[in-house]
């Protein structure tokens, strides 16, 4: 039997990370970054406002008061993406839009507010020092600046940014596709009527939502019966698009665990025991060059396998650091207790109050119980060697994707 970090290691030593892509920009979303983006001009690229109003020379309005205004002549109007060149001298003014080039000669920019909103002419009732409402050329980002850096998730933030240095295209690691088989003979697809000793298939739409949630693009397959020849199908139809594949079900050591019969001794994949609960059962390997993930069938076996294990793989795959979940420490609000010589994820609750945070662990902690799964925000981690920790006690607790 192995232990977690064994079973990890030999994962994150044979995925490979995925060749960069050249990407449209909206196309790119979600992806990571594989090049750092860097400013060709500064931003903004010249000094414009920040208000609709009127640029002025400070000097001009320094005695201007609510009761004793100032009255400037207005010789023009710069309005945003006006491409020529405007100046004015001391003792007049411009009117100005938010986003206009500041004219040269203006040294502040008054709020139409402070304003009558005269055309001809002006009156303002407020002084205001030098600088005032402009924005200055490069406050933002001088040229030649890193604005996003190389392994960064590309959002909509990133996006804006990239885009607001002029570039249309990037190159990136692209999101991994992943296909998400279950199978299994009693599986039937939700909104189907069921037999006895039969279920509704639930593993293959929750791990292809938590693929979404790990940064890869999720395929969820129907289901596949128990027959050998339907399984290597499977597998053989899926490596055609697949940049990994995720199984649940028939990898334990029962009769009809297929996929364990029909992947022993095919490519490098193996079937291991891991020093884990839930998800004892567990097999990796590469068929073909594509990673293959199986996993046990019990749902919640199937999902905290895909965090330990599948999760920081997709993130290698994507050139990111391997990391686990977020982790925080945690107070036990109640004594627990784990089976010697396993890792033990359970279930809980997390929550923070007063600067600390503090975790309640679920009621039941089957592998086939999905309700607490379901209603729990956190993996509670015990290490191998704790068979009983009380209340109070500090444990590492695993933040799950809300």
């Amino acid at each position: 039997m192995r232990t977690v970090d064994e079973h990890l290691t030999d994962i994150l030593g044979s995925v490979a990370v995925l060749p960069p892509l050249d990407l449209a920009l909206l196309e790119a979303q979600g992806t990571v970054l594989a090049e750092p983006v860097s400013a060709p001009v500064p931003l903004p690229p010249f000094d414009n406002s920040a208000m609709d109003g009127y640029a002025v020379v400070a000097a001009d309005i320094a005695a201007a008061t609510e009761t004793d205004p100032v009255t400037l002549p207005v010789v023009g109007d710069i309005v945003a993406g006006d491409s020529g060149v405007s100046a004015i001298r001391p003792g007049l003014t411009a009117r100005i839009m938010t986003g206009a080039p500041l004219p040269a000669g203006a040294d502040a920019v008054i709020p139409v507010e402070w304003t009558d909103g005269g055309n001809a002419t002006v009156r303002v009732s407020r002084a205001a020092p030098a600088g005032n409402y402009i924005r200055r050329a490069g406050e933002d980002v001088v040229a030649g600046q890193v604005v996003v850096d190389a392994g960064t998730r590309l959002g909509a933030p990133q996006i804006g940014m990239i885009a607001a240095v002029g570039r249309s295209r990037v190159t990136v690691r692209p999101r991994p596709r992943v296909v998400v088989v279950s199978t299994g003979d009693e599986l039937r697809e939700p909104g189907s009527p069921l037999a006895h000793g039969q279920i509704w298939e639930s593993n293959g739409y929750m791990l292809t939502a938590a693929v979404v949630e790990a940064g890869g693009v999720g395929y969820r397959q129907a289901t596949v019966v128990d027959e050998p020849a339907k399984v290597l199908e499977m597998f053989e139809d899926q490596l055609v698009r697949a940049d990994a594949i995720v199984t649940t079900g028939g990898v334990s050591m029962g009769t009809k665990d297929v996929v364990k019969e029909v992947l022993t001794g095919t490519g490098t994949v193996g079937f291991h025991k891991v020093r884990m609960r839930p998800g004892k059962p567990q097999g990796f390997g590469l068929l073909e060059d594509t990673p293959v993930f199986t996993l046990p069938g019990n749902p919640v076996s199937a999902y905290v396998s895909f965090q330990v294990f599948v999760r920081p793989a997709l993130r290698a795959m994507q050139g990111l650091a391997p990391e686990p979940l977020p982790t925080v420490s945690a107070v036990l609000a109640e004594d627990v207790k784990s089976p010697a010589g396993l890792r033990h994820f359970m279930r809980g609750r997390l929550s923070f109050h007063r600067g600390s945070y503090a975790v309640t662990a679920a009621d039941v902690q089957g592998s086939h119980q999905l309700g607490s799964l379901a209603s729990a925000n956190a993996l509670i981690e015990l290490p191998e060697d704790v068979e009983a920790l009380p209340a109070g006690s500090h444990v590492d607790v695993m933040r799950l994707p809300s």
